[in-house]
């Protein structure tokens, strides 16, 4: 397996592969395996692409009947004679999210991304709230987050409004002005969709996503659509994730717009995003300081002074609570989850038992 994946070194480094991946692959049992990247997931198969190949295969399923989860930009060892998908390689990055609705598990969206680009217009589109969100879900993710604004012929205060509440979010946030029709501004996110490098767009629709990856692109692959004038909102043209490929070597992954981004298992990530105030936290009299109304709480001393902005002390308590909250309850909801399949496989064990009785 080694050998044969050293002689497929460069294709598979045009597909993303990296040392990281390769150093996974020191098993026997992954021998006479081939690796594919999964491109598209549909309903009951996956589009996968490998070195002179690409194809449907079927679901990922180590068990029988249990299917794994993999999304897109998932590495995938498969069978050489059917292609059939044997081996899920551990994930140099993840970006999730906990799923629209009342049934509390996790979205993929997308695996081994290198770049995050948070796409938003200078418009009523524009949100800082929300922007804080996708900087947290980047973190912890472990990926590059980059912010795009577009629409800027749009923005009656002008860009530079946009820009400086932009660079405010976070220190040493990379944020790039461009216009998505204009191939020419769009060069300007060349240097992270070079040869082998993954990025994915997230944002909501209307904000010139789809637009965007045409110009990246060079075509017009993907759908369009116009905003509403009355609340600066898209109706929503891209159905679900695929990997595409960039003029530049890149790879690139289309997200559905998401109005609504429920946050967990993402404690680091808000820390990272909110990185001031843990460093003003750490000035409070008690290491468990809860910051209302303890003695010598630093946070409540620098919102006095006018150091720090209420509004976004707020948007930070109210990101940890809502992490810790649905973090608590996909903990449960996995408990119950694992107590189930031990369940099941107690109940097929039985079976199996009396059946040769």
């Amino acid at each position: 397996m080694t050998t044969q994946i050293s002689e497929q070194t460069s294709d598979l480094a045009e597909l993303g592969w990296g040392n990281f991946f390769t150093s996974q692959l020191l098993s026997d049992a992954l021998m006479n395996l081939t690796p594919a990247r999964v491109k598209a997931v549909h309903r009951n198969r996956l589009e996968v692409i490998g070195v002179g190949f690409e194809r449907m295969v079927p679901p990922f399923s180590p068990n029988e009947g249990e299917l794994t989860p993999v999304t897109v930009g998932d590495w995938l060892l498969l069978d050489v004679e059917t292609f059939r998908p044997l081996h899920l390689l551990e994930r140099k990055s993840l970006v999730k999210r906990r799923a629209v609705g009342k049934a509390a598990t996790e979205q993929l969206i997308a695996a081994n991304i290198d770049t995050l680009f948070i796409v938003t217009s200078c418009n009523l589109d524009f949100n800082v709230a929300r922007l804080e969100r996708y900087l947290a879900l980047a973190h912890e993710a472990g990926v590059i987050p980059v912010l795009v604004l577009t629409k800027a012929d749009l923005a009656e205060e002008g860009v530079e409004t946009y820009l400086d509440a932009a660079r405010e979010l976070e220190r040493g946030l990379v944020v790039e002005v461009l216009d998505a029709r204009d191939k020419a501004t769009v060069q300007c996110l060349a240097p992270w969709c070079g040869r082998g490098q993954t990025v994915a767009f997230v944002g909501s629709s209307g904000v010139g996503k789809s637009t965007l990856i045409n110009s990246l692109k060079g075509g017009d692959e993907i759908a369009t659509g116009a905003i509403r004038e009355d609340d600066a909102k898209g109706r929503h043209t891209t159905t679900g994730r695929t990997l595409y490929r960039l003029a530049g070597g890149g790879w690139l992954v289309d997200t559905p717009g998401m109005r609504e981004l429920q946050l967990t298992e993402v404690e680091a990530g808000i820390e990272e995003v909110f990185a001031d105030l843990i460093d003003i936290a750490a000035e409070c009299r008690f290491s468990d300081c809860q910051h209302q109304s303890e003695p010598g709480c630093a946070i409540q001393a620098a919102m006095a002074s006018g150091v720090l902005e209420e509004a976004r002390y707020k948007r930070w308590q109210k990101l940890r609570a809502e992490d810790a909250r649905n973090t608590a309850t996909l903990a449960e909801r996995r408990d119950q989850g694992r107590k189930f399949g031990k369940m099941v496989k107690k109940a097929k064990k039985d079976k199996a038992h009396w059946r040769d009785d």
